[in-house]
């Protein structure tokens, strides 16, 4: 007999499901009478699990595979799974590539570590699923030419997790405030992150634990000495696994701006910064950073300290469109449309949670509610892409065009001087020693997929 207790989490997700799905009309309607997708999961820590569950928050799945080289992250994975999917019994994996060898699935999501989002999101491709990919994409440019090359030789659809382009507020100041013309020409673009996030520990080198396979966890990236290594933010401090503030917080921003004022590629980025406050540590990413990407008729600037505070409390991870008759501040937690004539009216926009619709969000540990209707919306957009065989609205040529260019940033700053990438030639433009940047070294035995 099933339990009282998980009745309420089945009629909870049902219920969940059900309202989503509603919104969607016809296309909704579709959702509901379409057999479940058959859905994977590399990478079941922490933003891994929150895309599965949002997925599963507004369409029907079966949870087929979850996968991750930490036992204990994949018991817990595979835990609420059950507890939210009584009737389902997922296979766990270690390795990605016996999970993607069944070709199986019908969707993968990827959540692993940026090292790893390349070869996991090429070998899911491959695998003939349909992908959603975590930015940002890649750890180097050539990389992210590789995962683009793949998706659209094997015809799959590609969705990154750039999910501000579907946050209702940004998409209405969007709507009402740029594509209206309220800003008149816009000439410059600040964004910034002045967030206390980067660990800086000291802990002491110590055995790998039992649960982890930390040579799997590592795949090709440098081997480094095993110090309480890997989750929750400690990874992310180190550049053998990611590209730093900008490669997390920029990619964000910048994709957001280059969607809201329809920007391709940079035609030129540069950065300055590096360690400047935070020496006490082992994290080698900067503390300090400046970039510029370049565009016709405007500069985009972004700049983060991970000390100090913001400069506005409002606004600690932003973007700032300057026009001529106004400014948009835009979070994800606001926006405000500040016009330069004091005789028109401010527009406030208001970040939208959904804890009434989605009760079961309140109870999800360490969930971001702000990003939760955000993501539900980005899910249901890969969907509707998957189902048309159509590009969706994060594809994975705007998901590399902003990896690539944070990227471009930190080379820079390592560099020392501007670089200007041609995508067509897959070069660094008039500097043969920055062209051999874009592409790093793996560790054997794992091959670049370049």
């Amino acid at each position: 007999m099933t339990s009282p207790h998980l009745n309420r989490r089945r009629f909870l997700h049902s219920a969940s499901t059900a309202f989503a799905l509603s919104q969607l009309g016809a296309y909704g309607a579709a959702l509901v009478n379409q057999k479940p997708r058959r859905v994977g999961l590399i990478g079941s820590g922490w933003y891994g699990k929150s895309d599965l569950w949002r997925l599963a928050q507004v369409a029907p799945i079966e949870i087929v595979s979850l996968c991750d080289p930490d036992k204990n992250m994949l018991a817990e994975a595979v835990q609420i799974a059950g507890q939210r999917f009584p009737n389902q019994k997922p296979r766990s994996y270690s390795d990605y590539r016996l999970m993607l060898k069944e070709k199986d699935l019908d969707i993968v999501l990827i959540g692993s570590p940026d090292h790893w989002h390349a070869l996991h999101a090429i070998a899911a491709v491959e695998a003939g699923a349909d992908v959603y990919l975590q930015k940002p994409i890649s750890v180097d440019v050539l990389e992210g030419e590789a995962i683009l090359a793949s998706a659209r030789k094997h015809k799959r659809v590609v969705q990154i997790g750039t999910q501000r382009k579907s946050t209702p507020h940004l998409i209405d100041a969007k709507k009402q405030v740029v594509d209206a013309g309220l800003l008149g020409k816009i000439g410059h673009v600040d964004m910034c992150c002045y967030i206390s996030m980067r660990a800086n520990g000291n802990p002491p080198v110590q055995p790998v634990p039992d649960h982890l396979d930390y040579e799997m966890w590592t795949g090709p990236a440098p081997l480094r000495p095993y110090d309480g290594l890997p989750h929750l933010r400690w990874w992310r401090t180190f550049t053998e696994y990611g590209n730093g503030i900008v490669g997390d917080m920029c990619v964000h921003m910048y994709d957001t701006v280059r969607w809201m004022l329809n920007l391709g590629w940079p035609s030129r980025v540069s950065s300055t910064g590096g360690i400047l406050v935070q020496k006490g540590g082992k994290s080698n990413i900067s503390d300090t950073q400046t970039a510029t990407f370049e565009h016709d008729g405007l500069n985009a600037v972004w700049q983060h300290r991970t000390w100090g505070n913001p400069v506005d409390p409002d606004y600690p991870w932003a973007m700032f469109l300057y026009g001529e008759k106004g400014v948009l501040k835009a979070s994800t937690m606001r926006a405000d449309f500040v016009p330069f004539d004091k005789t028109q009216k401010t527009i406030h926009f208001d970040c939208l949670f959904e804890r009434e619709k989605y009760p079961v969000d309140v109870t999800e540990a360490r969930i971001e509610l702000n990003a939760a209707p955000a993501t539900r919306r980005h899910m249901l957009d890969f969907l509707a892409a998957i189902d048309q065989r159509s590009r969706p609205v994060a594809d994975i040529e705007a998901g590399h065009i902003s990896t690539a260019s944070c990227i471009l940033a930190n080379l820079s700053m390592k560099a020392g001087r501007p670089l200007s990438y041609d995508p067509a030639k897959k070069i660094i433009t008039g500097d043969a020693e920055a062209t051999k940047l874009l592409k790093r070294a793996y560790r054997k035995p794992w091959q670049h997929p370049a």
